[in-house]
């Protein structure tokens, strides 16, 4: 299996590369060359498995440079039943009729991005042995939220890496925040930028493509690298998931081997639900991907229209990782339904950053709509979503609950469907537990809130999210958006 760019498919890379290097150099996205195709005989042998089993039966068809020994140190090593609450890892629970949520939040911070962030520490130093050439490698984030601390977390102390997070500071929650913020290790430094989201993310993607600055790095043996899901060592360990809950649903007896299925996706950056793209391409058996969005509703425009626009107003919502207006990954998929017209996709994206919009023809946006559908969710209505259900939810699985409900009222496709569920509620509790209470802001201390929504409700608090009011803050940094790249100097001592 090698690897190719969206915006030069001249190239041919292993997946050691591809993940050691994060993004191609001309700015394009590492995307395999082909897709591995799983029969129905294969899929149901994983029915019995368990999420390490599945893991394993999955990537090796990926990263094909990784020795069994190495794919087992990875795999094995990041989902071990220490780091998560659940003996299942991701399980998939039915809440009602044919609804049923994918908990995707029992590691280590209390959310998705764990899924691949305890292991991409794990192939990036796999990776770093076979194609780094023994150079350091600088992990540079930007984070709505959770990508922050999930990567922090992953690569605390990990041998040869440093890693630096940026983040919108008035754009993630509190706890979000001080679980970034109380960050140990010593090879990690946060700091917060003015701005939002896609100013970080902007700005990072620049910082990766100076030469100048990957020149004074070269100097001291370091080299960049990406823990956002650019990076394709990100995005693959979420396509296990989807295999993995489909699994899950047939095991449970409630789906037969070879029924369709739908999985409803809340997300900003477009890198989860393109993971379920990738899995249906693979052969798992799946009807629609709906795509869930909060206010900042640019990806529902898109996959409704044809019309991606970024020129629009931006809202600070509750469901603060989904407050993005530029949708990284939807480069991958434009590059794969254009059949991996790579002149094209530079077009695209040129466009983009010159007049922050472009549009597809009529062919990809069929094809898009063969096998997409979209919606988003108002404030008010994530708000309703959460105190109607007596599953407790969290701001962005509510998002993608509401949209379920309006698609399931629209086309009435009422076959089984699974809902992704992507934090903890209580990263969240503020806006989860007014929610719940039917009342407006209250003055209280985050730790105080956290324990009255668990007076309410009972729901057990994680571990990771009590035990951050104890811990001492160690970073408190803020930068403008055009000094990142200085900060990043600063931050590694260079």
């Amino acid at each position: 299996m090698n690897y190719t760019s969206t915006r030069n498919n001249a190239l041919s890379v292993s997946s050691a590369q591809a993940i050691s290097q994060g993004i191609s150099k001309e700015g394009g996205l590492f995307v395999p060359c082909e897709f591995p195709q799983f029969s129905l005989e294969k899929i149901g042998s994983m029915v019995n498995m368990t999420y390490i089993q599945r893991a394993k039966t999955v990537l090796k068809e990926f990263l094909t440079d990784f020795s069994d020994s190495e794919l087992d140190y990875c795999v094995e090593g990041a989902y071990e039943a220490s780091k998560f609450s659940s003996d299942d890892i991701a399980p998939t629970v039915n809440i009602k009729d044919n609804e049923n949520i994918l908990e995707l939040w029992h590691g280590p911070t209390c959310a998705f991005k764990d899924m691949a962030l305890q292991l991409l520490p794990y192939l990036m130093t796999v990776s770093a042995e076979k194609a780094a050439d023994g150079k350091e490698i600088v992990i540079l984030v930007a984070t709505s939220g959770d990508t922050g601390k999930a990567a922090l977390e992953g690569f605390k102390d990990v041998k040869n890496t440093r890693i630096l997070v940026f983040y919108p500071e008035d754009g993630v929650s509190k706890m979000q925040k001080l679980q970034m913020a109380t960050q140990e290790g010593e090879n990690v430094a946060v700091c917060a930028i003015k701005g939002n989201f896609d100013d970080a993310q902007s700005a990072v993607k620049e910082i990766f493509t100076d030469e100048s600055i990957k020149a004074k790095l070269a100097e001291k043996n370091m080299m960049f690298s990406s823990a956002n899901s650019i990076n394709w060592g990100r995005l693959v360990p979420q396509i296990v998931y989807y295999f993995s809950s489909y699994c899950d649903m047939v095991k449970q007896g409630r789906i037969k081997n070879g029924d369709v299925i739908n999985f409803v996706v809340p997300t900003g950056n477009f890198g989860n639900i393109l993971a379920a793209y990738y899995a249906k391409k693979m052969g798992l058996p799946v009807k629609k991907l709906i795509c869930a969005s909060n206010s900042n509703n640019v990806l529902t425009d898109f996959l409704t229209s044809g019309e991606y626009n970024k020129n629009r107003d931006f809202y600070t919502t509750t469901s603060p990782s989904m407050d993005i207006l530029i949708s990284s990954n939807l480069e991958r998929l434009l590059y794969h339904i254009s059949g991996g017209d790579d002149k094209l996709i530079s077009e695209l994206m040129s466009s983009l950053s010159k007049d922050g919009k472009y549009s597809v023809s009529d062919g990809m946006f069929n094809a898009i709509k063969e096998d997409f559908d979209a919606g988003f969710a108002s404030e008010s209505e994530v708000i309703e979503t959460i105190a109607c259900y007596d599953y407790l939810f969290d701001t962005h699985t509510a998002v993608a609950v509401k949209v379920y409900e309006d698609y399931l009222k629209r086309t009435g496709d009422d076959i089984p469907t699974v809902i992704d569920s992507t934090a903890s509620p209580y990263k969240f509790p503020k806006s989860v537990y007014t929610a719940k209470c039917g009342i407006g802001d209250i003055d209280k201390d985050e730790f105080e809130i956290l324990e009255m929504l668990n007076g309410l409700t009972g729901v057990e608090v994680p571990q990771p999210i009590r035990e951050l009011r104890s811990k001492s803050v160690r970073f408190n940094n803020v930068c403008k958006r055009s000094d990142m790249a200085e900060i990043v100097f600063k931050l590694l001592k260079l």
